[in-house]
């Protein structure tokens, strides 16, 4: 049965538009060149959870949040205190903040409207806010992961997982919760579900808004075989008269396919869907020098 719905998509991306396969092709590759930019997702390197007071930073082995070689052996710390934290840099450091010469002072974490960025040399470092807690994410645009990056597979575009689907709006935002990677749960504002159907068969799913879109989490029945285990993420435009455009040859990995030191959101239990989903992102292979 595999290889027969296999080949069926097969055939389908024969007889496809053209100009929505090479939409396809552009949109795959803008996707890929993000994850190998500089301070993306391959570059993640580190997630170190901050104590209340000092946390040192530097290549030395005695400090909290251990730097590659080749960065200065103590470089600065970051002071935890009462819900902020302020940057404390070592002399002769050559440490910018936001693409300029820094100094001490409070950071701006990941939450604010313009987060704070730190760079030294190839490395960059910001503030997260997770719940209660905070950590400092390191990019190292040097890592293995970005430099041996084997590019990502993708099942076949197949026009017939473009779906316009029906999309019914909430009287007021429904709070639901959303569990992370980390076991944490945040409540969650979703405008609405939408309805669609594949093979005959109806479904549902309820996405949460980010960034003036639909931001749907959702998993299959490829999840943990063809596909990132976890799930997949998939982006559309919000409603217009009643209707959404899922493309699902657009869903894609989570971060945390790319990265052990993400802290993805995982799919809401109402969005595991009896169904193949034949599109979009399979699961990441890293090239095995990159370990």
């Amino acid at each position: 049965m595999l290889y027969r719905s296999s080949f069926i998509l097969f055939a389908a991306v024969l007889l496809a538009d053209p100009g929505y396969q090479s939409q396809m092709v552009n949109w795959r590759r803008n996707y890929e060149t993000g994850l190998k930019k500089e301070n993306g997702w391959l570059a993640v390197t580190g997630l170190f959870w901050l104590k209340d007071g000092q946390n040192r930073f530097g290549s030395a082995a005695a400090n909290e949040i251990r730097l590659p070689s080749g960065a200065p052996a103590q470089a600065g710390s970051f002071e935890l205190h009462e819900g902020k934290v302020w940057l404390n840099i070592e002399r002769d450091v050559d440490l910018q903040l936001n693409d300029k010469p820094a100094t001490a002072r409070y950071l701006a974490p990941d939450s604010a409207e313009a987060p704070d960025l730190i760079t030294l040399g190839d490395l960059a470092m910001q503030v997260l806010v997770r719940g209660q807690r905070f950590a400092i994410r390191l990019w190292d645009n040097n890592s293995r992961a970005r430099q041996n990056f084997p590019g990502l597979g993708w099942f076949p575009a197949a026009e017939e997982y473009r779906i316009t689907a029906a999309f019914t709006a909430y009287a007021e935002p429904k709070m639901i919760p959303i569990a992370d990677v980390l076991g944490e749960t945040t409540p969650t504002a979703s405008p609405g579900f939408v309805t669609f159907t594949i093979r005959g068969k109806e479904y549902r799913l309820e996405p949460v808004t980010e960034d003036n879109q639909l931001f749907f989490m959702f998993k299959d029945l490829t999840s943990g075989k063809q596909t990132y285990p976890a799930g997949r993420f998939l982006y559309a435009e919000m409603p217009r008269n009643g209707k959404v455009v899922l493309d699902f040859n657009r869903a894609h990995n989570p971060p945390c396919a790319y990265t052990a030191y993400a802290t993805c959101p995982l799919p809401p239990p109402q969005n595991a869907l009896a169904v193949r989903i034949e599109a979009g992102e399979l699961n990441f292979k890293p090239d095995k020098r990159s370990k």
